[in-house]
């Protein structure tokens, strides 16, 4: 992979280079550790391009480590999901996939240190209590009556904590700090709670689970992580990363760094808000083209390269990460330009008798593929005596500068003739429903003699085109933050009342042969209408289904 692909000159970029030069690291070593409850999104695509790509960049090492700590939303499908998405996204992980749950043993242990160390202590506030006891912002906490137990008393609850003793919620385990901290981080937090929950990795194995504040200190402890990167709203846990990995017997301590989590407008990146999208079936499930996850960008037809650029114009930084779609977009736009083949679509046809058809005469041509990759190939564009153009290519009565066909106007048919328009056919109502043109059989390659014809428009062969479903898609909501708008109680409204109703719209198309060839995930622009993509699942070259990914332009 290209190291130029991305994002320099950020503040993390310059930490690492600073300690590769002071010789505090030799190699530096990232990880990227998703929760396995949902499907990744535009969010994680920015973190994962981060980690692998600073590895990438500075020749290091990073990990794919699954934070399973919460098994009552954790499953197999999100790690595989997640497993394919990383790879198709164009990165490789070191070594196998780590698990959190691979260092439950040694988080236990470390665990038992704690409360030998009388640095831990089994707490029996409820979770209301516990919050009474916390005190607030401006208030430090109390002491829980149960913090001064003994060392051995403590660890005697722990190991029957552990064997399944009580029930559950019933004991905590809690970190003995400091209840009158300023930052809430430190005041006396939970480490480990019971909660009898089959886990998708280790069974029903334990009944007590860690906390992620001390999993993940300890993870990239045990990982050899050299830099820690997680988003914002993790500064304030840093000084708890820091006393847990101060406190135990590790030799390495990583180091975190925060920078600012993305927030894309015109979408929701909440995987809570995302799963309430496919539970209660406004969309058709996690790889659904208007969602924002990894795998339905992928179906829509976004491509790595275009998430990677996406990735490195939006940058690193500890300032406000507010993108417009737009940017997305334009990203994915432009890496389509240059890598897609073209190809002749309609999708709200017209139909054309071309009188003066000849079939001796009348000649079909020759098309690139690519007008600047002659190493794409080109393709027949077979000409018959019927036609089918957009309708929006005709007009009865004109708007000023129209430049395509209208009654006794002439156009010139893409990589094919002059035509001009001599007859309307309409039905009872009014509606034009075929045209009458002729051909004129000197312009085939060349312009006409005497006169200018401006217009150019893409057509198909009746005879030769090819059926197909095709979904225009728009944004999944009408407003820039569906999840921040407030009624005129200062409540946040339920974000679904911004869910665009015309988020998709299937048509009946019709396209040129090679349509019938193609396999799935194949990324064609269709000209003058946008870039399409074979859909994933749906496409089989007998039934071809297209999705389209982006406009030719930007038209929101």
């Amino acid at each position: 992979m290209n190291k130029e692909e991305f994002a320099d000159n950020h503040f993390i970029r310059t930490i690492i280079e600073d300690d590769l030069a002071s010789g505090k690291h030799q190699q530096i070593q990232t990880r990227f550790p998703p929760e396995p409850n949902g499907y990744l999104h535009i969010g994680h695509a920015k973190s994962i391009c981060l980690n692998f790509g600073l590895a990438t960049v500075y020749d290091g090492l990073c990990n794919l480590r699954f934070d399973d700590t919460n098994p009552e939303k954790e499953s197999d499908e999100y790690v595989r999901s997640i497993k394919e998405d990383v790879t198709w996204m164009g990165f490789q992980w070191q070594g196998e996939p780590h698990f959190a749950s691979d260092y439950f043993e040694d988080l236990y242990q470390y665990a038992i240190g704690l409360i030998q160390a009388g640095k831990a202590y089994v707490d029996e506030l409820n979770a209301e209590e516990m919050r009474q006891y916390r005190g607030t912002l401006t208030e430090p906490g109390k002491n829980s009556p149960y913090r001064d137990r003994t060392p051995e008393e403590n660890l005697d609850l722990f190991q029957r904590m552990r064997a399944g003793e009580f029930p559950d919620g019933s004991k905590t385990l809690r970190l003995k700090i400091d209840m009158a901290a300023g930052n809430v981080n430190l005041r006396d937090p939970v480490i480990y709670r019971i909660r009898r929950v089959h886990h998708h990795r280790t069974g029903d194995k334990w009944c007590i689970y860690p906390m992620y504040d001390y999993t993940h200190a300890i993870s990239d402890a045990i990982e050899n992580i050299t830099h820690s990167l997680c988003t914002l709203e993790f500064e304030s846990h840093r000084p708890l990363y820091d006393w847990v990995l101060d406190n135990i017997p590790i030799q390495t301590h990583p180091r975190q760094y925060e920078f600012s989590r993305l927030e894309l407008l015109y979408s929701i990146t909440s995987k809570r808000k995302l799963n309430q999208l496919v539970v209660e079936n406004h969309v058709s499930g996690w790889d659904d083209p208007r969602m924002p996850t990894i795998a339905g960008m992928r179906r829509r037809g976004y491509t790595p390269a275009g998430l990677r650029l996406f990735s490195k114009r939006v940058g690193i930084s500890k300032s406000e990460n507010v993108v417009d779609m737009n940017v997305l977009e334009g990203a994915v736009r432009e890496e389509l330009e240059n890598s897609s083949p073209r190809l002749m679509a309609i999708l709200s046809p017209l139909k054309i008798e071309l009188t003066n058809f000849d079939e001796f005469l009348t000649q079909s041509r020759s098309a690139p593929f690519h007008p600047h990759h002659e190493e794409m190939g080109e393709r027949n564009v077979p000409i018959a005596r019927h036609i089918y153009i957009e309708q929006d290519d005709f007009a009865l009565e004109p708007p000023p500068k129209w430049q395509r066909l209208t009654v006794g106007g002439e156009v010139r048919l893409r990589y094919s003739y002059v035509i001009k328009c001599e007859e309307v056919v309409t039905d009872e109502m009014g509606n034009v429903i075929e045209l009458k043109c002729s051909i004129d059989h000197d312009t085939l390659g060349k312009k006409p003699e005497g006169r200018k014809v401006k217009g150019v428009i893409h057509w198909l062969s009746a005879e030769h085109a090819v059926h197909a479903t095709v979904r225009l898609y728009e944004r999944l909501f009408t407003v820039e933050r569906p999840d921040a708008v407030r009624d005129e109680n200062g409540e946040y409204k339920n974000f679904t009342e911004f869910l665009n109703p015309h988020s998709v719209t299937e048509v009946s198309a019709l396209i040129e042969p090679v349509a019938n060839t193609l396999a799935p995930e194949a990324r064609y622009q269709f000209e003058r209408l946008g870039y399409f993509v074979t859909d994933r699942y749906d496409h089989t070259p007998e039934k071809p289904v297209f999705n389209r990914t982006v406009g030719l332009k930007e038209s929101f």
